[in-house]
């Protein structure tokens, strides 16, 4: 596929594949929705206990993904700007993920309140964002949260050869959390050597920057995860991090990736290891399909999840 595409498709599959099970922390409660089944991915019945949209779409992390991609397809000119505008148009106070999030800020005050929101899930990272654009801030990311959103967002930008200098200011419309900037940069790192024909990019990123105190502490993570290779990735996860910050989500993702054999096999794995299992999938699926090609994501996955025919459709 034109401008390696098929690394956002890989991470749109995983991502609308998890998504029935996305923050579904109780592992237990999670063995029992998917109990006798050998694919667990797009189960028609939600089981996520914050929200629900119809199976076969995707989570906020890879929608902002797709707001990306969607002011690539637009034209080139003006990205950061359009992209702004188009965060607005998406996730901005006339859609519905802003008014699912004054849903949440109604129901907070109710003691106790365990509802199940209909529709999207707006995050942290994107309520500070349409925040600062619509107050016309130079810096629009938001502070609160160490997460995914940046990646996702940038990762269609990435993919069409815009390098590396250029990312940081992507990965910044949506997040300037410093932390957030480093595992983004890393997970690029990782995706581009994957591209480039390596064969171990992990191995190769671990030999190209431990000396490099910027990636120091990713490096360290990678270096602890390895040890914990042959462990159950369940209970790794819980150890390493289940939920949506880093570094505990990339060094989840990075246990999926070293002890599974394809995309199909690391995408189940983390499913069914529960928490923010779409955070983690966003890469993971990226990443065996920039080291696996096209061929590597499920037809019947591909199929199934509502977004894939735009992107197949820029070939």
């Amino acid at each position: 596929m034109r401008n390696n595409l098929h690394v956002f498709l890989g991470s749109t599959v995983a991502d609308a594949a998890a998504r029935p099970l996305h923050w579904v922390y109780n592992q237990k409660k999670l063995l029992t929705y998917i109990k006798g089944k050998k694919d667990y991915t797009f189960l028609k019945k939600n089981k996520s206990p914050f929200y629900n949209i119809k199976t076969g779409k995707v989570s906020g992390y890879n929608d902002i993904g797709q707001v990306m991609f969607q002011t690539l397809i637009e034209g080139h000119e003006n990205i950061e700007k359009r992209f702004k505008k188009n965060i607005i148009n998406n996730f901005g106070p006339r859609s519905s993920y802003w008014k699912n999030y004054n849903l949440r800020a109604k129901y907070r005050k109710v003691k106790d309140w365990r509802g199940i929101i209909k529709g999207p899930w707006i995050h942290q990272n994107i309520v500070e964002a349409v925040r600062n654009i619509i107050a016309k801030k130079k810096l629009t990311g938001g502070k609160k949260v160490n997460e995914s959103d940046g990646y996702c967002a940038a990762l269609p930008y990435f993919l069409y050869g815009y390098g590396f200098n250029n990312l940081k200011k992507i990965i910044s419309t949506v997040t300037v959390s410093k932390i957030s900037l480093k595992y983004a940069l890393a997970k690029f790192r990782l995706i581009d050597l994957a591209l480039k024909g390596s064969k171990d990019p992990i191995r190769e990123f671990v030999f190209k920057y431990k000396k490099n105190s910027y990636f120091k502490n990713v490096i360290e993570g990678i270096e602890k995860v390895k040890k914990l290779k042959t462990k159950p990735h369940s209970s790794v996860v819980k150890k390493l991090g289940m939920a949506c910050s880093y570094p505990g989500t990339f060094n989840s993702s990075i246990h999926s990736i070293i002890s599974s054999s394809n995309y199909k096999s690391a995408i189940l794995k983390t499913i069914k290891a529960g928490g923010c299992n779409c955070s983690r999938v966003n890469f993971i699926g990226a990443y065996f399909a920039a080291l696996k090609g096209l061929n590597t994501i499920p037809k019947i996955w591909i199929k199934k999840t509502l977004a894939s025919k735009k992107i197949l459709n820029q070939k």
